[in-house]
């Protein structure tokens, strides 16, 4: 079944940290740039970091730059998300998807199931 799966997130107190992967199912995930983007309730799914094939673009959000790593193992299929000092603002549902191209406005195309990150104290 080709699939993007989804592991990680939860809650974690202001100042944690959770590390989120995507890893790929019946598919190579390194052909393909992917994206990680979250919505919070009430507002519009947003962009936070991506990364290319081959890893010569790596994008960050200015809300997540310098606290969130984004990171691909290809040998394992997979793409992670680093995030370091969280900030109650970052709670919202996280997705990774493939993207055609990588920057800022890049849309996904096939999507993971997403997970919740919920960061309170």
């Amino acid at each position: 079944q080709v699939q993007l799966v989804q592991s990680g997130g939860g809650s974690v107190q202001p100042g944690g940290s959770l590390r989120l992967s995507c890893a790929a199912s019946g598919f190579v995930l390194v052909v393909y740039g992917i994206g990680w983007f979250r919505q919070a309730p009430g507002k519009e799914r947003e962009g936070i970091s991506c990364i290319s094939p081959n890893e010569d673009t790596i994008y960050y959000a200015d809300s997540v730059k310098g606290r969130f790593t984004i990171s691909r193992d290809n040998a394992e299929n997979t793409v992670s998300l680093q995030m370091n000092n969280l900030k109650p603002e970052d709670t919202a549902v996280y997705f990774c998807a493939t993207v055609q191209w990588c920057g800022n406005g890049s849309r996904g195309d096939f999507w993971g199931q997403g997970t919740q990150v919920t960061v309170s104290s």
